[in-house]
């Protein structure tokens, strides 16, 4: 730009206002030194007073693009020297000691071993050149392994390389990876997903069981898709059927529930989500042990569609829920230790999750807001189990009934099939 006509601060303060909402940018970093230094001089600026200065940096500031430091630190090295130089690079650079032949040799020694890992690479390396006598090796044979994936990283060593590897996993910050800790309190909850069979390529209706790892208190629910937005309204409305407060929720780490709409609905709830450790098959086991020993007995193996889903449910919420957690009795394991302090555990005790609630110190206080002793005692007396357990399953073959007529659409299902003989 050529602005040697403007030669007054006058003229410098109508060009300011002109060009208010304009950005200007000079070319390269030798022509912007340069034309500040021109300028910088026609004006006179280390004679100028602190205002018209304040104008011819604001100036210089809007034309350069530079910031008000920089501005103030170029102008303080023109009034030491002068002048303004733009200086050479001072910064320190490491010497190159591996060379593109050596980058050559690399993938060519991962072409031929089909890309080891670093420490297995670095070995051959040191071979070719210690044991094999191959002098080309002579640098790569002290490379360290962190260097030697950097020069895979190189455009050359990719150029001439092509490696497919398996998509890894993304690991999920959602949970805490630990076996929870409910001190003999309800409210740690176990859940985990039991899936009704494939029938020509499409899925079957998917159960969710949860189960307390206290009290065995057990809700199971029925679900069209494990997907977000099915599954989490499910969620909501099964954990608000415990009649205690929840505290905790662990799974294994399946992504239905490893996932941010579970994760801010436990939140909102003030639920601890806790995920299972890899390795340690006993962390969810209570819930995989209820979902053959319950859902698999009464609701079988074989296909049920996903449309079927909410009278499902509706079974569920209405009877089988009443049924597991007041007229069933499970075990109770008691602890013993022998003489060598090995511990054995004893099935002993026999009661229904309910009676186990009834037997805790202090058990309304873990009751939630509005829910009484009375009122679930009401329910576990208003019919006797075997009265439960007959009207249960009435209702399960009334529900199985409509599934495999509406299933079956004139077709006959075999003798073996899982809508049919389910009534013991």
């Amino acid at each position: 730009m050529n602005d040697s006509h403007v030669t007054s601060i006058d003229g410098l303060k109508r060009f300011e206002e002109g060009t208010k909402g304009i950005e200007f940018r000079g070319k390269n970093r030798a022509e912007k030194y340069t034309w500040l230094a021109g300028t910088l001089r026609r004006f006179s600026y280390p004679t100028l007073g602190k205002k018209d200065k304040t104008v011819i940096k604001k100036y210089c500031t809007k034309m350069t693009g530079y910031s008000d430091a920089q501005m103030t630190r170029l102008i303080k090295q023109y009034r030491r020297n002068g002048q303004l130089m733009v200086g050479a690079s001072k910064r320190r650079s490491f010497p190159k000691v591996y060379t593109t032949d050596d980058v050559a040799r690399l993938a060519a020694t991962d072409l031929a071993h089909s890309r080891l890992s670093g420490p297995a690479t670095k070995k051959i390396l040191a071979r070719e050149y210690t044991i094999f006598k191959k002098a080309d090796f002579v640098r790569l044979k002290n490379i360290s392994v962190s260097h030697l994936y950097r020069l895979r990283g190189r455009r050359q060593y990719l150029s001439k390389t092509k490696f497919f590897t398996k998509t890894k996993p993304t690991t999920a910050a959602i949970g805490e990876r630990r076996k929870p800790t409910p001190d003999g309190q309800p409210g740690f909850l176990r859940v985990d997903t039991v899936h009704q069979g494939d029938y020509e390529g499409e899925k079957g209706v998917y159960h969710i069981n949860i189960v307390d790892a206290v009290l065995q208190w057990e809700i199971v629910g029925a679900v069209e898709k494990i997907s977000e937005a099915y599954l989490a309204p499910l969620l909501e409305d099964l954990i608000d059927q415990f009649p205690f407060v929840i505290m905790g929720f662990h799974s294994d780490n399946g992504s239905e529930y490893i996932n941010a709409v579970v994760a801010k609905l436990l939140n909102k709830l003030l639920i601890h989500q806790t995920k299972s450790r890899p390795r340690h098959c006993n962390d969810n086991a209570l819930v995989e042990g209820k979902n053959g020993a319950v859902v698999r007995k009464h609701m079988g193996y074989g296909h049920i569609e996903q449309r079927y889903a909410a009278v499902i449910n509706a079974f569920y919420r209405q009877h089988f829920n009443v049924y597991l957690n007041y007229h069933r009795p499970c075990g109770f394991a008691t602890t013993l230790m022998d003489g060598r302090g090995k511990e054995k555990k004893v099935y002993d005790v026999y009661r229904t999750p309910f009676m186990a609630l009834q037997s805790l110190l202090n058990a309304s206080d873990s009751l939630k807001p509005g829910v009484t002793m009375a009122q679930l005692d009401e329910i576990a007396l208003a019919e006797s189990d075997n009265e439960c357990a007959e009207r249960m399953q009435k209702a399960k073959q009334i529900l199985f009934s409509a599934i495999s007529r509406s299933a079956s659409g004139g077709k006959t299902f075999g003798t073996g099939s899982p809508h049919l003989g389910l009534i013991s």
